[in-house]
């Protein structure tokens, strides 16, 4: 549900840009570097950043509650899956090709790493001892 707004965004934008030719946007050089830097952070420093502050927060305790875990993955998603949405504006903007692939591999990897799989739940309870 967190990426049907990203993906109807880009059916517009596609149907958009056939239609319209926006051109080049100004300040390409500076947006194009920024945009791939916040996309890499969004799907690898942020999510790892954030599991390393839970995994310290629930250090201590014996085992970690269900609702806790829950809250934790959600947020977790959150902050992943905040990289198709850069994807989205590095398509809007026309960056160049290059930043605009990187923040596309991005997306695909936020997405596909961090979709909470039976597998990966599995895996999560049995790292932080959920009871």
């Amino acid at each position: 549900m967190l990426l049907v707004p990203a993906v109807a965004g880009f059916i517009l934008f596609f149907l958009v840009k056939a239609f319209v030719n926006l051109g080049p946007f100004k300040f390409q050089e500076f947006l194009g570097p920024s945009i791939f830097i916040l996309s890499v952070l969004f799907a690898i420093a942020l999510p790892i950043f954030f599991r390393t502050l839970f995994a310290h927060r629930v250090r201590a305790q014996k085992s970690v509650s269900e609702g806790d875990l829950v809250k934790f993955e959600r947020n977790f998603l959150y902050i992943a899956l905040v990289t198709p949405y850069v994807t989205l504006v590095a398509y809007l903007l026309a960056l160049p090709r290059f930043y605009c692939a990187g923040t596309v591999l991005m997306a695909l990897y936020a997405v596909y790493y961090y979709y909470p799989s039976e597998r990966r739940i599995r895996f999560e309870k049995r790292i932080f001892r959920v009871r």
